[in-house]
């Protein structure tokens, strides 16, 4: 839409990205009374043709409380974007664990047994069309598609200035703001830019897993769901993975996931489908063979990227969020979750110093960094817990007790991790921290019981090896009489 006659008084933002975050943030600067113009390489995805260019990251999003609290904290009238998306997501009650055997279900392990949360399903791509309509029906908002960042210069005696270039023509122009926020992604160019005028950690780490994605279609004759709809299914084999989570259409996005040199050694069709005949037979027999082959090569085989930057700021001039702050690998289903909330926990520091941005901003940073370095640090350790522990009976173990205590005493604020996680808005540093001293006193109680129960057994033992003694020693002098 074209922007309302600019107020000289009206504080300008300039967001480099329109994914999710950076189209979230454009919403809380609007709210808030700043004019905001959002800057995007890609073109339009709402338009059909480039939604069917891809952009490399359709896989489903779990959407949980801190993203569900991010969009209802906007500052609309009755949080009517957050229903308006809610509206369109799919209830995950919990796992489904597949052994891969042709004809079993699967094993469900509900993601809270004690209160019933649950996580939603939601399509990527319709969750940022909802964000990007919601943005274009402010007037105080412009959205700028085709246009690539190329330089910042955030000298403090003028504005921020950035540089873009319209990839239709070459043309490069200059944009001054009040503020720039960086919301471009893994590969942000903000943040590259950012490095040139703070002293800034930067951490780069990719695993050694890459991703395939699959589409399990709805059933060919009844259109239904092929698989329990309300689950997030996983077939877990130590050093790989497969996953499936529902869409609105009744198919599932599904994952492959597994180390490269898997990967590099399926040269062919037939390759292909002895693999997935070994591991997941189940899977084939859904898909079938040929769309297997076609969608696996047809697929791009993508890495999976996880940084720890930091500070996420220059003075009162730039700010990074989202995945230009803090990418992680996708296996607690926070990525996005988090964003949000980094655009949520950035405007309570904001509205707090309202005249004072260097301070806002030096807050957020000293807020953001420790739970987003804890967050990152969680994905990574939940990707071994997803492809192995989910069948480990200490794994099950451990979450029975620490269900059973939330459930009948919750007076020792006991939970497991995952709905501390995912249920919660306790930052994730404070997070992290419990559930390391939690894990720490299971421990202890676990090794005591242990001990107590040796002890039971050796005291029954030595009880019964002395009644022994007795009765041979009293039958001798009975029959030695």
């Amino acid at each position: 839409m074209t922007p309302p006659e600019r107020s000289e008084k009206l504080k300008k933002v300039a967001i480099i990205g329109a994914g999710p975050v950076g189209a979230l943030a454009g919403l809380y600067f609007s709210h808030a009374g700043w004019f905001v113009t959002v800057y995007e390489l890609r073109g339009d995805l709402r338009l059909p043709e480039n939604r069917a260019l891809g952009t490399g990251k359709s896989i489903n999003l779990a959407l949980s409380e801190r993203g569900i609290n991010g969009l209802r904290n906007i500052g609309d009238e009755g949080s009517a974007l957050l229903h308006k998306v809610l509206d369109e997501t799919i209830p995950m009650v919990g796992r489904m664990i597949h052994p891969g055997k042709v004809g079993e279900e699967g094993e469900a392990q509900a993601y809270d047994s004690v209160h019933g949360q649950f996580i939603r399903s939601a399509d990527r791509a319709l969750l940022n069309m909802q964000l990007l309509d919601a943005l274009e029906e402010r007037e105080n908002v412009e959205v700028c598609f085709g246009y690539k960042l190329s330089r910042l210069r955030l000298n403090e005696d003028d504005d921020a200035e950035a540089e873009l270039i319209k990839s239709e023509t070459g043309e490069t122009m200059k944009v001054v703001a009040d503020l720039i926020v960086g919301a471009d992604g893994a590969h942000s160019t903000v943040r590259s830019q950012l490095q040139r005028y703070s002293k800034m950690y930067y951490e780069q780490t990719y695993i050694s897993t890459l991703w395939c994605e699959f589409t399990i279609p709805p059933h060919p004759t009844t259109g239904d769901f092929q698989l329990s709809p309300n689950h997030l299914h996983i077939w877990p084999k130590q050093t790989q993975m497969f996953i499936a989570i529902p869409s609105t259409d009744n198919s599932f996005t599904s994952t492959l996931f597994m180390p490269e040199p898997f990967f590099n050694s399926i040269k062919s069709r037939s390759d292909l489908i002895s693999f997935f005949n070994e591991h997941y037979p189940d899977v084939l027999a859904i898909l079938g063979e040929e769309t297997l082959c076609d969608q696996y090569f047809a697929n791009e085989h993508l890495p999976l990227v996880s940084i720890r930057t930091g500070p996420y700021h220059y003075s009162d001039r730039c700010v990074i969020l989202g995945d230009a702050a803090h990418a992680m690998v996708p296996f607690y289903g926070q990525g996005m979750n988090a964003g949000f909330e980094s655009v949520n926990t950035l405007f309570k520091h904001i509205r707090a110093h309202p005249d004072d941005m260097k301070t806002a901003l030096q807050a957020y940073t000293d807020e953001r960094q420790p739970d987003a370095w804890a967050i990152v640090e969680l994905a990574m350790r939940n990707h071994d817990e997803m492809r192995s522990g989910v069948t480990k009976r200490g794994y099950l173990l451990r979450k029975w007790v620490e269900e059973a205590c939330a459930k009948w005493v919750p007076s020792l604020g006991i939970k497991t991790l995952y709905s501390m996680v995912s249920f919660g808005n306790e930052r994730y540093s404070l997070v992290l921290k419990k559930a390391e001293m939690q894990a720490k006193a299971e421990e202890r109680v676990l090794g005591v019981l242990l001990l107590a129960g040796l002890l039971n057994l050796g005291w029954r033992v030595g009880a019964w090896k002395a009644m022994g003694v007795g009765f041979r020693a009293g039958w001798k002098a009975l029959t030695e009489r």
